[in-house]
């Protein structure tokens, strides 16, 4: 993923919302980052996100989410506001793991 320097120091700032990991390990995978940060940042952090790296790229991070990267609350949130799905209509099923033998 390209980021402006811009884009990365506004990530760098936020590498607390994966705690589990160092910032430089997290800022390897800005993506995780970004989804980590949809989940379960709070407003201001999620309104700058959305302001420095536009939806159209938040769009893709939640089309292309990867299990377990967002809870059902704001997953539901992220699909109407991105307008992936009109107000009106069910969001898309949550990514899910799946076991096969």
């Amino acid at each position: 993923m390209d980021l402006t320097g811009e884009q990365r120091d506004l990530l760098s700032r936020l590498t607390h919302y994966i705690w589990w990991q160092s910032p430089e390990e997290s800022l390897e995978r800005p993506e995780r980052l970004i989804a980590q940060i949809m989940d379960i940042g709070d407003w201001v952090d999620e309104c700058d996100l959305e302001d420095m790296l536009g939806k159209e790229l938040l769009r893709n991070i939640l089309i292309n989410a990867e299990p377990g990267w967002f809870r059902p609350k704001s997953w539901s949130f992220w699909n109407y506001r991105l307008k992936v799905v009109p107000f009106d209509a069910e969001p898309p099923m949550m990514p899910h793991r799946s076991l096969s033998a």
